[in-house]
Protein backbone atom coordinates (compact mmCIF):
# COMPACT_ATOMS: atom_id res chain seq x y z
CA UNK A 1 0.00 0.00 0.00
CA UNK A 2 0.95 3.42 -0.93
CA UNK A 3 1.66 6.15 1.69
CA UNK A 4 -0.96 8.77 2.29
CA UNK A 5 -0.93 12.05 0.82
CA UNK A 6 -0.86 14.95 3.61
CA UNK A 7 -2.52 18.00 2.54
CA UNK A 8 -0.13 20.59 2.60
CA UNK A 9 -0.55 24.14 3.97
CA UNK A 10 -2.49 26.57 2.33
CA UNK A 11 -0.31 29.35 1.29
CA UNK A 12 -0.36 33.06 2.41
CA UNK A 13 -0.70 35.65 0.23
CA UNK A 14 -0.05 39.10 1.02
CA UNK A 15 -0.16 42.34 -0.85
CA UNK A 16 1.94 45.66 -0.13
CA UNK A 17 -1.47 47.19 1.29
CA UNK A 18 -2.08 44.11 3.69
CA UNK A 19 1.76 44.04 4.61
CA UNK A 20 1.56 47.72 5.62
CA UNK A 21 -1.61 47.44 7.98
CA UNK A 22 0.09 44.54 9.54
CA UNK A 23 3.52 46.09 10.32
CA UNK A 24 4.10 49.29 10.89
CA UNK A 25 7.87 50.54 10.53
CA UNK A 26 7.76 51.06 14.11
CA UNK A 27 6.99 47.50 15.25
CA UNK A 28 9.36 45.80 12.27
CA UNK A 29 12.50 48.08 14.24
CA UNK A 30 12.25 45.04 17.15
CA UNK A 31 11.93 42.53 14.54
CA UNK A 32 15.26 43.72 12.82
CA UNK A 33 17.19 43.85 16.30
CA UNK A 34 16.35 40.17 17.42
CA UNK A 35 17.71 39.28 13.47
CA UNK A 36 20.92 41.05 13.64
CA UNK A 37 21.22 39.52 17.21
CA UNK A 38 20.62 35.66 15.43
CA UNK A 39 22.88 36.77 12.65
CA UNK A 40 25.62 37.69 15.39
CA UNK A 41 25.18 34.59 17.36
CA UNK A 42 25.87 32.51 13.71
CA UNK A 43 21.55 31.58 14.14
CA UNK A 44 21.30 32.58 10.41
CA UNK A 45 22.84 31.73 7.29
CA UNK A 46 23.04 33.97 4.67
CA UNK A 47 24.88 33.69 1.30
CA UNK A 48 25.63 37.12 -0.56
CA UNK A 49 23.16 37.73 -3.05
CA UNK A 50 23.29 36.77 -6.62
CA UNK A 51 22.67 40.09 -8.77
CA UNK A 52 21.70 39.01 -12.64
CA UNK A 53 23.02 41.99 -15.04
CA UNK A 54 22.45 41.27 -18.63
CA UNK A 55 25.16 42.47 -20.22
CA UNK A 56 23.10 44.44 -22.91
CA UNK A 57 20.95 45.71 -19.90
CA UNK A 58 24.67 47.46 -18.61
CA UNK A 59 22.79 48.31 -15.47
CA UNK A 60 20.69 51.12 -17.31
CA UNK A 61 17.23 49.87 -17.26
CA UNK A 62 17.43 47.08 -14.14
CA UNK A 63 18.62 44.11 -12.71
CA UNK A 64 17.44 40.97 -10.83
CA UNK A 65 18.99 39.94 -7.34
CA UNK A 66 18.17 36.79 -5.44
CA UNK A 67 18.27 37.13 -1.69
CA UNK A 68 18.41 33.77 0.38
CA UNK A 69 18.65 32.88 3.95
CA UNK A 70 18.17 30.24 6.53
CA UNK A 71 17.30 31.70 9.70
CA UNK A 72 16.45 28.85 13.08
CA UNK A 73 14.88 28.86 16.03
CA UNK A 74 11.89 27.27 17.32
CA UNK A 75 10.25 27.46 14.30
CA UNK A 76 13.15 27.58 11.51
CA UNK A 77 12.27 29.35 7.75
CA UNK A 78 13.96 29.42 4.77
CA UNK A 79 12.99 32.01 2.39
CA UNK A 80 14.26 34.13 -0.21
CA UNK A 81 13.63 37.43 -1.96
CA UNK A 82 13.45 37.57 -5.59
CA UNK A 83 13.27 40.70 -6.62
CA UNK A 84 14.19 43.49 -9.53
CA UNK A 85 15.54 46.70 -9.17
CA UNK A 86 14.85 49.36 -11.70
CA UNK A 87 16.00 52.82 -10.36
CA UNK A 88 13.88 54.72 -13.72
CA UNK A 89 11.06 53.86 -12.07
CA UNK A 90 10.85 56.93 -9.69
CA UNK A 91 10.51 59.14 -12.61
CA UNK A 92 7.13 57.38 -13.52
CA UNK A 93 5.86 57.11 -9.91
CA UNK A 94 6.55 53.48 -9.12
CA UNK A 95 8.82 51.69 -6.65
CA UNK A 96 12.19 51.25 -8.19
CA UNK A 97 12.17 47.67 -6.00
CA UNK A 98 9.34 45.10 -7.38
CA UNK A 99 9.06 41.29 -7.28
CA UNK A 100 7.99 38.71 -3.94
CA UNK A 101 9.40 37.10 -0.77
CA UNK A 102 8.84 33.25 -0.89
CA UNK A 103 8.36 31.90 3.06
CA UNK A 104 8.94 27.85 3.45
CA UNK A 105 8.64 25.86 6.51
CA UNK A 106 12.14 24.82 7.68
CA UNK A 107 10.88 21.65 9.16
CA UNK A 108 9.30 20.18 6.11
CA UNK A 109 10.30 22.62 3.19
CA UNK A 110 6.52 23.35 2.37
CA UNK A 111 5.40 26.95 0.96
CA UNK A 112 3.97 29.36 3.39
CA UNK A 113 3.69 32.62 1.70
CA UNK A 114 4.14 34.90 -0.71
CA UNK A 115 4.63 38.41 -0.29
CA UNK A 116 4.99 42.29 -2.05
CA UNK A 117 8.93 42.73 -1.86
CA UNK A 118 8.91 46.46 -2.69
CA UNK A 119 6.95 46.99 0.85
CA UNK A 120 8.43 44.70 2.72
CA UNK A 121 11.92 46.44 1.41
CA UNK A 122 11.13 49.49 2.32
CA UNK A 123 9.67 48.59 6.10
CA UNK A 124 12.78 46.70 6.87
CA UNK A 125 15.31 48.95 5.09
CA UNK A 126 13.84 51.88 7.34
CA UNK A 127 13.50 50.05 10.48
CA UNK A 128 17.08 48.79 10.11
CA UNK A 129 17.85 53.00 9.55
CA UNK A 130 16.12 52.66 12.54
CA UNK A 131 17.61 50.55 14.52
CA UNK A 132 21.29 51.95 13.43
CA UNK A 133 20.26 55.50 15.10
CA UNK A 134 19.19 53.97 17.85
CA UNK A 135 22.51 52.97 18.75
CA UNK A 136 24.66 55.27 17.04
CA UNK A 137 23.24 58.52 17.57
CA UNK A 138 23.51 60.87 20.25
CA UNK A 139 20.90 60.85 22.97
CA UNK A 140 20.26 64.13 21.68
CA UNK A 141 20.06 64.25 18.37
CA UNK A 142 16.83 65.40 17.45
CA UNK A 143 17.10 67.39 13.88
CA UNK A 144 17.21 65.35 11.06
CA UNK A 145 18.30 65.34 7.63
CA UNK A 146 16.15 63.79 4.88
CA UNK A 147 18.28 63.30 1.44
CA UNK A 148 15.87 61.75 -1.03
CA UNK A 149 12.33 62.23 -1.11
CA UNK A 150 11.52 59.14 -3.66
CA UNK A 151 9.50 55.63 -1.97
CA UNK A 152 12.36 55.16 0.45
CA UNK A 153 11.77 58.63 2.35
CA UNK A 154 8.29 58.02 3.30
CA UNK A 155 9.15 54.93 5.88
CA UNK A 156 12.39 56.60 6.99
CA UNK A 157 10.66 59.37 8.56
CA UNK A 158 8.33 57.20 10.16
CA UNK A 159 11.35 54.93 11.60
CA UNK A 160 13.34 57.92 12.61
CA UNK A 161 10.33 59.78 14.41
CA UNK A 162 9.54 56.41 16.44
CA UNK A 163 13.19 55.89 17.72
CA UNK A 164 13.91 59.86 18.28
CA UNK A 165 11.78 62.78 19.65
CA UNK A 166 12.34 64.82 16.60
CA UNK A 167 12.49 68.46 17.01
CA UNK A 168 13.10 69.01 13.03
CA UNK A 169 13.43 67.67 9.51
CA UNK A 170 14.95 69.35 6.50
CA UNK A 171 14.23 67.24 3.47
CA UNK A 172 16.56 67.94 0.39
CA UNK A 173 16.03 66.02 -3.34
CA UNK A 174 16.99 66.66 -6.78
CA UNK A 175 14.46 69.80 -7.33
CA UNK A 176 13.00 72.05 -4.16
CA UNK A 177 9.42 71.64 -5.34
CA UNK A 178 10.14 67.88 -4.88
CA UNK A 179 11.41 68.17 -1.46
CA UNK A 180 7.91 70.32 -0.94
CA UNK A 181 5.81 67.96 -2.10
CA UNK A 182 6.88 65.59 0.27
CA UNK A 183 7.21 67.58 3.11
CA UNK A 184 3.56 68.88 2.20
CA UNK A 185 2.43 65.22 1.87
CA UNK A 186 3.86 63.93 5.16
CA UNK A 187 3.48 67.65 7.60
CA UNK A 188 -0.03 66.28 8.97
CA UNK A 189 0.94 63.34 10.14
CA UNK A 190 3.83 64.65 12.63
CA UNK A 191 4.22 67.01 14.66
CA UNK A 192 7.63 68.38 14.44
CA UNK A 193 8.26 70.74 11.09
CA UNK A 194 8.82 69.26 7.76
CA UNK A 195 10.64 72.12 5.48
CA UNK A 196 12.00 71.44 2.43
CA UNK A 197 16.02 72.61 1.32
CA UNK A 198 17.41 74.29 -1.06
CA UNK A 199 20.34 72.02 -1.33
CA UNK A 200 21.71 69.08 0.26
CA UNK A 201 24.31 71.05 1.81
CA UNK A 202 21.54 73.37 3.32
CA UNK A 203 19.96 70.44 4.81
CA UNK A 204 22.61 69.23 6.42
CA UNK A 205 24.47 71.80 8.01
CA UNK A 206 22.04 72.32 11.41
CA UNK A 207 21.40 68.46 11.49
CA UNK A 208 22.53 65.71 14.09
CA UNK A 209 21.28 62.74 12.14
CA UNK A 210 21.41 62.39 8.51
CA UNK A 211 19.79 59.60 6.51
CA UNK A 212 20.33 59.25 2.77
CA UNK A 213 17.66 57.44 0.24
CA UNK A 214 18.91 58.11 -3.30
CA UNK A 215 19.61 56.51 -6.66
CA UNK A 216 23.10 58.96 -6.88
CA UNK A 217 25.71 57.07 -8.69
CA UNK A 218 27.86 60.45 -7.68
CA UNK A 219 28.62 61.23 -3.71
CA UNK A 220 25.40 63.75 -3.08
CA UNK A 221 26.80 64.00 1.00
CA UNK A 222 30.31 65.91 1.33
CA UNK A 223 32.38 65.17 4.71
CA UNK A 224 33.89 69.02 5.51
CA UNK A 225 29.67 69.77 5.39
CA UNK A 226 29.05 67.57 8.32
CA UNK A 227 29.27 68.85 12.09
CA UNK A 228 31.10 67.22 14.81
CA UNK A 229 28.85 64.07 16.66
CA UNK A 230 26.50 63.74 13.07
CA UNK A 231 24.98 59.94 12.64
CA UNK A 232 24.85 59.56 9.10
CA UNK A 233 22.95 56.47 7.20
CA UNK A 234 23.95 55.68 4.20
CA UNK A 235 20.91 54.00 2.83
CA UNK A 236 20.24 54.25 -0.85
CA UNK A 237 23.57 52.75 -2.62
CA UNK A 238 23.06 49.28 -2.92
CA UNK A 239 25.74 48.40 -5.71
CA UNK A 240 29.43 48.96 -6.80
CA UNK A 241 27.79 51.63 -9.29
CA UNK A 242 26.50 53.63 -6.60
CA UNK A 243 27.76 56.49 -4.65
CA UNK A 244 25.99 58.89 -2.05
CA UNK A 245 28.86 59.37 0.31
CA UNK A 246 32.69 61.22 -1.11
CA UNK A 247 35.78 59.91 0.08
CA UNK A 248 36.18 62.51 2.92
CA UNK A 249 33.44 61.75 4.64
CA UNK A 250 34.07 57.69 4.31
CA UNK A 251 37.76 58.39 5.90
CA UNK A 252 36.50 60.56 8.08
CA UNK A 253 33.68 58.79 10.01
CA UNK A 254 33.66 55.78 12.21
CA UNK A 255 32.41 53.35 10.03
CA UNK A 256 29.19 50.36 11.45
CA UNK A 257 27.96 47.92 8.29
CA UNK A 258 25.00 45.63 8.40
CA UNK A 259 27.25 42.90 7.11
CA UNK A 260 31.15 43.08 6.32
CA UNK A 261 31.17 40.53 3.61
CA UNK A 262 28.40 42.89 1.65
CA UNK A 263 30.17 46.22 2.37
CA UNK A 264 33.64 44.81 1.03
CA UNK A 265 31.86 43.08 -2.06
CA UNK A 266 29.12 45.92 -2.88
CA UNK A 267 29.05 49.03 -1.43
CA UNK A 268 30.26 51.54 -3.79
CA UNK A 269 30.88 54.20 -1.26
CA UNK A 270 33.19 51.49 0.35
CA UNK A 271 35.33 50.44 -2.58
CA UNK A 272 35.83 54.12 -4.34
CA UNK A 273 37.32 55.05 -0.69
CA UNK A 274 39.29 52.01 -0.67
CA UNK A 275 40.54 52.52 -4.10
CA UNK A 276 41.71 55.73 -2.96
CA UNK A 277 43.30 54.40 -0.18
CA UNK A 278 41.33 56.50 2.69
CA UNK A 279 40.32 53.29 4.29
CA UNK A 280 40.39 49.38 4.51
CA UNK A 281 38.49 46.14 5.87
CA UNK A 282 39.78 47.14 9.50
CA UNK A 283 38.15 50.60 8.99
CA UNK A 284 34.81 48.52 9.28
CA UNK A 285 34.54 48.71 13.04
CA UNK A 286 31.68 46.55 13.56
CA UNK A 287 28.35 44.92 12.33
CA UNK A 288 24.84 46.44 13.74
CA UNK A 289 24.72 42.62 15.33
CA UNK A 290 27.99 43.08 17.22
CA UNK A 291 26.91 46.26 19.22
CA UNK A 292 23.20 44.44 19.73
CA UNK A 293 24.76 41.46 21.62
CA UNK A 294 27.59 43.72 23.33
CA UNK A 295 30.58 42.91 21.66
CA UNK A 296 31.26 46.46 20.91
CA UNK A 297 29.95 49.82 22.40
CA UNK A 298 29.35 51.77 19.40
CA UNK A 299 30.08 55.30 19.42
CA UNK A 300 32.84 56.34 20.96
CA UNK A 301 32.18 60.04 21.92
CA UNK A 302 30.22 62.50 21.35
CA UNK A 303 32.17 64.37 19.15
CA UNK A 304 32.55 61.22 16.67
CA UNK A 305 30.71 61.37 13.51
CA UNK A 306 29.34 57.88 13.26
CA UNK A 307 28.37 56.70 9.65
CA UNK A 308 26.19 53.37 8.90
CA UNK A 309 26.28 51.79 5.98
CA UNK A 310 23.01 49.93 4.98
CA UNK A 311 23.05 47.56 2.05
CA UNK A 312 20.17 45.01 2.90
CA UNK A 313 20.09 41.45 3.22
CA UNK A 314 17.78 38.69 2.69
CA UNK A 315 17.70 37.62 6.07
CA UNK A 316 16.17 41.06 6.60
CA UNK A 317 13.48 40.09 3.91
CA UNK A 318 13.24 36.85 5.42
CA UNK A 319 12.71 37.78 9.51
CA UNK A 320 10.17 40.31 8.33
CA UNK A 321 8.42 37.96 6.09
CA UNK A 322 7.90 35.07 9.10
CA UNK A 323 6.79 38.01 11.41
CA UNK A 324 4.03 39.03 8.92
CA UNK A 325 2.87 35.58 8.17
CA UNK A 326 2.66 34.77 12.30
CA UNK A 327 0.78 38.20 12.35
CA UNK A 328 -1.37 37.31 9.43
CA UNK A 329 -2.47 33.41 10.36
CA UNK A 330 -3.19 35.13 13.80
CA UNK A 331 -5.58 37.26 12.21
CA UNK A 332 -6.20 35.44 9.23
CA UNK A 333 -5.22 38.25 7.16
CA UNK A 334 -4.56 38.36 3.37
CA UNK A 335 -5.86 35.76 1.44
CA UNK A 336 -4.71 31.69 0.57
CA UNK A 337 -4.41 29.77 -2.07
CA UNK A 338 -3.43 26.34 -2.63
CA UNK A 339 -0.50 25.66 -4.78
Amino acid sequence: MGHASVASPRVRVLDAAQIAALMPVADAIPVMSEMFAMLARGEIHLPLRQIVRPPEALGALGLLGMMPAYIAGDAPVYGAKVGTFFPGNSACGKDPHQGCVVLMSGTTGELLAVMNAAEITGIRTAAVTGLATQWLARPGATHLALIGAGHQAHWHLAALAAVRPLASVRVASRTRATAQAFADAEQPAYAFPIAAADSVEDAVRDADIVVTVTNATEPVLHGDWLAPGTHVNLVGSSTPRHREADIELMGRAALFVDRKESTVNESGDYLAARDAGRIGPEDLLAELGDLIVGRHPGRGDAGQITLFKSLGMGAQDVALAAALYHRAQARDAGGCVSI
